[in-house]
């Protein structure tokens, strides 16, 4: 890579929103700016919602972006450019085509001829490891190897852009490592018919294992926090003290809270439940508290050798460390989780005490909680639509971030015996709390 030459793709103040009646816009992506270079893979790291795959699909060129401006080759990219080729997460293979025909489908798109079509099908197919399957349909390949033909129809248009939209997050361990090295051995050789490859991921070990730099993302909007060069060259030893101390690094960089900024004397208040909250059930926190109350952590643990020891991904543990911080029950900090003193009270409490912590913790520290209850103590029949709650949460979020935010009410609500919830009124109730 040469980083004085002109950059292949260009990414400049880029801004996405959706517009929302009757509210404010929602932000996905806030003034992201990122260059790519020939000769690099880029990794944008980073939890689920994000913005990450948003980007992805503004590079493709199939979302043009509300604000900002993206260059491919120093030209405005006003659509899907020739030079970019996309893997997928979920595969999108056609269950009617064989693999052959599924390489194809680019190559037929552009109008090469038939006989060069099969050429070039048959080269890519060989250079992932699928030969002899040619003839085969979807149905009949395993995960990992749908994945490699997914791979296979984007290399076989020799594209300059590889982008790779967490492209083994849907297969197991060991398959997704196959092909990781798979991918890396060919890129290292020369192999790969890609010049260059971005590809997102929320696997923090992924992209210091793959990555030339690696970009990592804030919430909330969407936006670039920090942006490190990985230095080591391939192949990478995960086990070796440099790469453990990077992976630690970027897990510090995830868990540090952001210094917020002062507010202008006229800016409107922020609402207390523009918070979205994570699907986290009370069975997995308190077993994560458990586990660290207990050796050989006894109260603190370094968030990589967590996740590893629970075979826990980074986008799995996060969420669920940041929901015991929510409620005070651990903190985390510069890469480890701790628990407080609350969190200790909690584990070593009977079922009737922690069900009071719990409820104690929400009242205090999740106001939808507290709303709902308001609502329902009001009410002569101390019932309430969740409609109501759900319109609410959606001038602050999307629709999807609304209906986990409320689903996980509902399961922290009925835990802490705080209300109940009909699930064909789709109604909060006090009918069946003690």
């Amino acid at each position: 890579m040469d980083p004085t030459s002109p950059p292949m793709i260009e990414v400049r103040a880029c801004r996405q929103a959706y517009h929302k009646d009757a509210s404010a816009d929602l932000v996905v992506l806030d003034d992201v700016n990122l260059e790519l270079h020939d000769g690099e893979i880029v990794a944008l790291l980073g939890r689920s919602g994000s913005g990450k795959s948003t980007l992805l699909r503004i590079v493709s060129g199939l979302l043009p972006p509300t604000e900002g401006t993206v260059l491919w080759r120093g030209t405005p990219m006003l659509g899907p450019a020739d030079g970019v080729a996309m893997v997928f997460q979920s595969f999108a293979l056609f269950p009617w085509l064989t693999v052959q025909e599924n390489v194809e489908l680019g190559l037929e798109a552009r109008g090469v001829p038939r006989v060069r079509r099969e050429e070039l099908a048959e080269a890519a197919i060989d250079l992932i490891g699928l030969g002899g399957f040619e003839s085969a349909y979807p149905k009949e390949l395993s995960g990992g190897m749908r994945q490699r033909v997914g791979l296979a129809r984007a290399l076989v248009v020799h594209p300059d852009l590889l982008l790779m939209d967490e492209p083994f997050s849907a297969l197991d361990v060991l398959t997704a490592e196959t092909l990781r090295t798979d991918l890396i051995d060919l890129w290292s050789d020369g192999k790969l018919p890609a010049k260059s490859v971005l590809m997102v991921t929320h696997n923090i070990e992924e992209a210091v294992l793959m990555c030339d730099r690696i970009l990592v993302f804030a919430s909330n909007p969407g936006r670039v926090a920090s942006e490190l060069r990985v230095p080591f060259p391939h192949p990478r030893n995960r086990l070796d003290p440099a790469f453990r101390q990077m992976v630690d690094d970027i897990y510090g960089l995830m868990t540090r809270r952001p210094t917020a900024e002062p507010r202008a004397a006229t800016a409107a208040p922020v609402s207390p439940l523009a918070l979205p909250l994570q699907r986290i059930g009370t069975n997995l926190m308190s077993g994560l508290l458990e586990t660290l109350a207990a050796d050989p952590y006894t109260g603190r643990a370094d968030l990589p050798a967590l996740a590893a020891s629970l075979q826990y991904e980074v986008d799995e543990l996060l969420p669920l460390g940041e929901m015991l911080q929510l409620l005070r029950f651990a903190a985390m900090e510069e890469g480890d989780i701790l628990l407080t003193e609350s969190g200790r009270d909690f584990v070593n409490a009977d079922v009737d005490g922690r069900k009071q912590m719990f409820a104690d913790a929400l009242r205090a520290h999740v106001p939808l909680v507290t709303m709902i209850r308001q609502v329902l103590d009001e009410r002569w029949n101390h019932r309430a639509s969740a409609v109501r709650f759900r319109d609410e949460l959606e001038d602050h979020m999307s629709p999807e971030y609304a209906e986990d935010t409320l689903r996980t009410v509902i399961g922290w609500g009925r835990y802490a015996e705080l209300f109940g919830y009909d699930e064909e009124a789709e109604q909060f109730n006090l009918d069946d709390i003690g």
